[in-house]
């Protein structure tokens, strides 16, 4: 706009804010400033975000390993120093039943357990014996333990030698009848099962010298069950062992895989092991 001065100069004026101006620029400078203020206030308040889970490794314990097999199964897991396991287990603190007298063969369960990064040997092996407790504590397996005369911890035991000695899963109840049969009448297992883990290994091979050999699991020299366990029997031995069929059989020899007889004629099993003998023979190596 252009003034003129009571001389008649014109002159430049300088403009001049409305008050509803100045009011309007002193709202945005406390908006402004109120913002400034307000967003580090947020930041400030506002919590992380959670880490994401930690995504566990799985560790796979098949149903028959021995305990051996277990231990040397978790240190390469837990990448900890071979006999690491095996120290822990052999420490006597797990919660295992008295008849194992500290022994955990047959209680640390065969299943796939996560593995985390704060995992140790001996939480792992508490939850496989914790496992393991609460799958053969049922009451169907304690009420066919009884019935069949029985301890559990045995029952463990006769399940154990069903495991490593079933050819196939329909086999079991039939091992499992004749271990309770040769029981009943006072005969010795002659389990191979449990001279080789007497052993401490596993094969089809078995000679004379094997089954004259003196240890506490030589069930050809020895009557009843061997002292322990002989591996870890998964859900399905143990309840062939508790119910298995009715049956006379005495004697079975798996003559090839899925070729498993059995028989209460001595004769008769004679005849089939000489067919395993010679499918033996005829294998190649």
């Amino acid at each position: 706009m252009v003034n003129e001065s009571p001389q008649g100069t014109p002159r430049r004026g300088r403009p001049r804010m409305t008050r509803r101006g100045r009011l309007a620029l002193s709202a945005g400078l406390a908006v402004v400033v109120a913002a400034a203020v307000l967003v580090p206030l947020l930041l400030l308040k506002e919590s992380p975000a959670p880490p994401p889970p930690e995504k566990p490794r799985m560790l796979l314990i098949p149903e028959g390993w021995r305990a051996s097999q277990v231990y040397d199964a978790v240190d390469k897991a837990l990448k900890v120093t071979p006999g690491t396991t095996r120290k822990v287990a052999e420490g006597g603190t797990l919660k295992l039943p008295a008849d194992a007298l500290g022994n955990p063969e047959g209680f640390l369960f065969p299943a796939t357990y996560p593995v985390y990064k704060k995992t140790t040997p001996r939480g792992l092996l508490d939850y496989m014996v914790r496992t393991a407790r609460e799958r053969f504590g049922a009451e169907r397996i304690s009420a066919g333990a009884q019935r069949n005369g029985v301890s559990l911890y045995q029952t463990v035991t006769i399940a154990s030698i069903v495991q490593a000695e079933a050819d196939t899963p329909e086999d079991m109840g039939k091992v499992a009848r004749v271990v309770h049969n040769r029981l009943a009448q006072g005969m010795a297992l002659q389990m191979d099962s449990t001279l080789n883990y007497g052993l401490g290994r596993s094969t089809l091979d078995t000679s004379h010298a094997d089954i004259r050999m003196d240890h506490p699991y030589n069930s050809y020299n020895r009557q009843g069950l061997p002292p322990t366990p002989i591996d870890n029997p998964g859900e399905q031995a143990m309840h062939a062992a508790v119910d298995p069929p009715p049956g006379d059989w005495l004697y079975f020899v798996t003559v090839q895989p899925g070729d498993t007889r059995f028989t209460a004629d001595y004769g008769e099993h004679q005849r089939n092991v000489q067919d395993f003998n010679a499918h033996r023979a005829s294998a190649p190596n």
